[in-house]
């Protein structure tokens, strides 16, 4: 466990954190005192079964849902105390998320869907504007701007939302199976821009089933029933 006190551990530092939901008169635990340290400039994948935790971790990683014990220190502040709209200002401010099925809204241009994060942040739009236009140079669509996301490939349609993803310089990079949507060949190139991002010093923590893809990761935490199986330096 890493020692560094929580206010000044810039990183995400889980430290014995359960998770228990009441279905009824049931009560069912998803996570049993699951302690992980994430690096600042990591790369984790989690993996496991179905039923492991996985998506449980990642609603907590990404202050969707507090635990029932243990802390979550994000960025130097112990998250798993807020409130609702304490969370919000964390998501809002600090994270950021890559999700399978990209979440891009249809009727909004590329531009648009990247600047959104930056419009609830209170960016003016000339400022918010140049935002945009450097993400998607940086994933290679700024000949792209203009366009709508039926108007794009699978491929250019995550790209989209990895910049989005970036827009407000997230603390932490959450990535739920990023290429499940993907052909292998597309999905690889995906996961050769998260690689040069944590190359870059982004921190990543991305949920996986796939092993090949878990291989850019330099670490992988394993989960089954709720708890840390094992932790590897890496898949291949």
């Amino acid at each position: 466990m890493n020692n560094i006190p929580a206010n000044r551990f810039r990183g995400a530092r889980m430290e014995n954190i359960s998770k228990v939901y009441r279905m009824g008169d049931q009560q069912v635990r998803a996570l049993a005192g699951v302690s992980a340290v994430f690096e600042p400039g990591s790369f984790w994948a989690v993996m496991g079964p179905s039923g492991s935790g996985k998506s449980t971790m990642l609603n907590l990683l990404g202050c969707l849902d507090r635990p029932t014990d243990g802390r979550y220190i994000l960025g130097g502040r112990d998250v798993s105390v807020l409130d609702d709209d304490e969370l919000s200002d964390i998501r809002l401010k600090h994270l950021g998320f890559i999700f399978q099925s990209f979440n891009l809204i249809p009727q909004l241009t590329v531009e648009e869907n990247i600047q959104l994060p930056l419009y609830y942040l209170g960016w003016s739009p000339d400022r918010s504007t140049d935002r945009a236009r450097e993400l998607a140079e940086m994933v290679g669509l700024g000949d792209r701007l203009g366009h709508r996301p039926t108007e794009l490939s699978g491929g250019q349609q995550q790209r989209v939302a990895i910049a989005r993803a970036l827009a407000n310089d997230p603390t932490v990079l959450l990535a739920d199976e990023p290429t499940g949507n993907l052909d292998t060949a597309t999905g690889e190139e995906i996961m050769g821009l998260l690689a040069e991002l944590n190359q870059q010093g982004k921190t990543i923590i991305m949920v996986t089933h796939d092993r090949d893809v878990a291989a850019h990761a330099r670490q992988c935490l394993i989960l089954r029933d709720g708890a840390v199986e094992r932790i590897e330096g890496g898949v291949h």
